[in-house]
């Protein structure tokens, strides 16, 4: 048997210094490894999410990109695509944008900013509704409750402390499935501040969440009446973003530092 070395970065994303913002893993392969393979390398990693890169120079995009937590893969991911968009833009200092291919969100743009990169992701739009199963397993009771079918449900609450203070049962929370609860209310030292807890896909909760604040963007703007704010996940390592609207994009703007830089070995 045989062994075979693959690049691989541990970066720290939405994060302007180490041992901050959300931690991801890039790696680059030349073909896609069997979906167990990358469940295993995520899981070995033990990140919220691991990136697997191949470049597509004849494709629509500059490389095809697939995300998987520890469990199970996911249809969009923001702060490991602002991690690759880090990682390909350091090794190519001439180069100011890089795209990405994915299979459910579409074409994806890291580019350089002002405050380290933007990235460009669908926004999703919520509905107000109900859902007292999850309401009932937050240990609080929000204002209003909105979702979006594909399983990105917004939790409104009065204020930041009440967002600190939540205490959710997450095993019952596993149980509804993989779907993002996203608490969020107004800031004090940022215009908007959340938590987000997603236990159904391997992850208790996430450091700092970009499809979280793809949903935020247009949700908070029209609170807000303005096409932009500061954003503040308040998890135990913290995350940091700008969030403005574009048509119908999230612009994410964060920086990103990398950890560690490496070979990942698999057999075969």
């Amino acid at each position: 048997m045989t062994r075979k070395s693959i690049p691989y970065w541990h970066v720290d994303a939405f994060a302007a210094k180490p041992f901050t913002g959300n931690q991801a893993a890039v790696v680059m392969v030349d073909k896609w490894p069997d979906d167990d393979t990358m469940r295993a390398i995520a899981d070995e990693n033990m990140f919220a999410e691991t990136a697997f890169l191949i470049e597509t120079p004849e494709g629509d995009a500059d490389y095809a990109l697939r995300w998987f937590t520890p469990t199970v893969e996911v249809a969009l991911c923001g702060h490991a695509t602002l991690a690759s968009g880090h990682v390909l833009l350091g090794e190519n200092e001439g180069r100011d944008a890089v795209t990405f291919s994915t299979r459910k969100a579409g074409i994806l743009e890291v580019r350089r900013a002002d405050a380290g990169y933007e990235l460009a992701l669908p926004a999703i739009p919520t509905q107000e509704g109900e859902y007292p199963e999850a309401v009932a397993l937050l240990g609080a009771e929000p204002k209003e409750v909105w979702r979006n079918p594909d399983g990105y449900i917004v939790f409104l609450f009065e204020d930041g402390a009440a967002i600190r203070a939540l205490e959710p049962d997450l095993r019952g929370l596993a149980k509804l499935g993989d779907e993002q609860f996203i608490c969020t209310a107004p800031g004090r030292e940022t215009d908007v501040i959340s938590r987000n807890f997603v236990p159904g896909g391997g992850v208790d909760e996430d450091i700092f969440t970009g499809s979280a604040h793809a949903v935020l963007t247009p949700f908070w703007t029209e609170r807000l009446g303005r096409e932009s704010f500061t954003a503040y996940q308040a998890s135990r390592r913290g995350g940091h973003a700008v969030c403005r609207l574009e048509d119908d994009r999230a612009v994410l703007s964060g920086d990103c530092v990398t950890v560690v830089e490496g070979r990942f070995y698999l057999e075969g």
